[in-house]
């Protein structure tokens, strides 16, 4: 493997050339499949099974975590007491949220028109809703966080990711191909076929996932405690 990864390197167009094959084939590919922004069309498109594995590399981390900093026996529960918060950082923090959630939702849904998409604009979201956790206190945060309902969102995610992939087996054409919807009006929300779609799921999973990432390591260290003999 190791061989043939240098040999295909050496093959590899002069840095800054004029040649550019892949790049070309690919920004053609996009603008035949009504999708203004390349990057969302090798993404979502082109190279749409390599999304699916970055999903499940982030789907098994937080699985991973969740699972590694889970309550133990000799660990108990304590309610966090509130901290003062500077009015500043209240006031910033109250404001400043809902435009984020808002900002990120916005990258999500013009993924395939402009820079951004649904891993950039899930993070976002995701720590938009932590502000309330700086500017309020956590209690406010695990009322408007319910883990529950995040962990299931992340799962199915990852679930409708594949259930487009085997929609497009069903009907005929490769896995995960850009078949299923017309590819609609260029530079409008509805283009591009089936990528806004698998644009939307990658941004739930990796919002959900960083929220339920972090509500285990602020578990760790806000609530859970470990047992003190009497």
């Amino acid at each position: 493997m190791a061989a043939l990864l240098v040999a295909a390197c050496l093959d590899l167009p002069d840095f800054g050339g004029r040649r550019h094959p892949y790049g070309d084939r690919a920004v053609q590919a996009s603008l035949d499949r009504r999708i203004a922004n390349t990057i969302a069309s090798v993404n979502f498109d082109q190279r749409a099974y390599d999304t699916l594995g970055e999903m499940s590399i982030l789907f098994a981390a937080v699985l991973g975590c969740v699972v590694l900093l889970r309550q133990t026996r000799d660990e108990h529960r304590a309610p966090p007491e509130p901290a003062a918060v500077a009015r500043p950082v209240r006031r910033y923090a109250l404001i400043a949220l809902p435009v984020a959630l808002v900002t990120g939702l916005y990258v999500i849904a013009n993924g395939q028109l402009s820079p951004g998409g649904g891993f950039q604009g899930g993070v976002l979201a995701a720590t938009a809703l932590h502000l309330l956790y700086l500017g309020a206190d956590y209690a406010a945060l695990e009322r408007v966080r319910p883990l529950g309902a995040f962990e299931t969102t992340d799962a199915l995610a990852v679930a409708s990711f594949v259930v487009l992939g085997l929609a497009s087996v069903l009907a005929g054409t490769a896995f995960l191909a850009n078949t299923l919807l017309p590819y609609g009006t260029f530079g409008t929300l509805s283009s591009g076929g089936s990528v806004p779609l698998l644009n939307a799921a990658v941004g739930m999973e990796v919002a959900s996932a960083v929220v339920v990432l972090i509500a285990n390591f602020l578990d760790q260290a806000v609530e859970i405690e470990e047992e003190r003999a009497s």
